[in-house]
C-alpha cells in the first residue's frame, strides 16, 4: 500500500473522532512512511501506520465484543492509532546495511511516554488514554520494578490490559 492509500485509510477509520491528528501533521511526522520496528513487526516502510491501524482495529473489536466502557467513545480509536506515534522518528535507514536502525539522536528513552508527549501537542488526552498508551507494552515492560505500576494502572483503568492485548494481537498474531 502506498502513502495515499494509508492516508485514506486513516481518514476513513478516524472519521468519527473529534480528537485526531491531521493528515498534514501525521505526514510531517513521517507516520505513513516510518517502520514499526527495526526487525520485528512492521519492519518496513509504512509499517508504523499498518501496525497502528491493526492495533486500533483490534481494540475497537475487543471494545465491541466485550462491551468495554471508556471515558469517551473515541478512546479505542485514538489509543490504537497513536499508541506508537513516537516511532515516527525512532528509526533511520542505514544505507550500509540496507536495514533500519535506532535513531541515536532521540532525547526520550521511553517510547510510550514519548508518544504521550508528542500526542499532547495536538490533542487532549483523558487520564485513561494516557494510562493505556503508557502501559501498552504490558508484558514487554523492560524494568521489572515497573510491574507494580502496571498492575495498579490495570486496576484503575482495566482498558490498559485490553490495549496491550490489542497490540499483541496486531503484532504477534496478525504479524503487523
Amino acid at each position: 500500500m502506498d502513502v495515499n492509500g494509508r492516508k485514506a485509510l486513516h481518514d476513513r477509520f478516524m472519521r468519527d473522532c473529534e480528537e485526531r491528528l491531521s493528515i498534514a501533521t501525521l505526514e510531517s511526522l513521517g507516520f505513513f512512511t516510518a517502520p514499526a520496528s527495526t526487525k520485528y513487526h512492521g519492519a518496513f516502510e509504512g509499517g508504523l501506520f499498518d501496525h497502528s491501524l491493526a492495533t486500533a482495529e483490534e481494540l475497537v473489536d475487543l471494545t465491541q465484543k466485550l462491551r468495554l466502557e471508556w471515558e469517551r467513545p473515541e478512546s479505542p480509536y485514538i489509543i490504537g492509532m497513536y499508541h506508537d506515534l513516537c516511532k515516527c522518528d525512532s528509526y533511520i535507514w542505514d544505507i550500509e546495511t540496507n536495514t533500519y536502525k535506532y535513531n541515536p539522536d532521540s532525547i526520550y528513552p521511553d517510547h510510550a511516554q514519548k508518544s504521550i508527549i508528542m500526542l499532547q501537542k495536538y490533542i487532549t488526552l483523558t487520564d485513561e488514554e494516557i494510562a493505556c498508551i503508557r502501559w501498552h507494552m504490558g508484558a514487554y515492560e523492560k524494568d521489572p520494578k515497573m510491574w507494580e505500576y502496571y498492575g495498579r494502572a490495570i486496576e484503575q483503568y482495566p482498558n490498559v490490559l485490553y490495549t496491550h492485548t490489542a497490540d499483541m494481537i496486531a503484532s504477534k498474531i496478525r504479524g503487523i
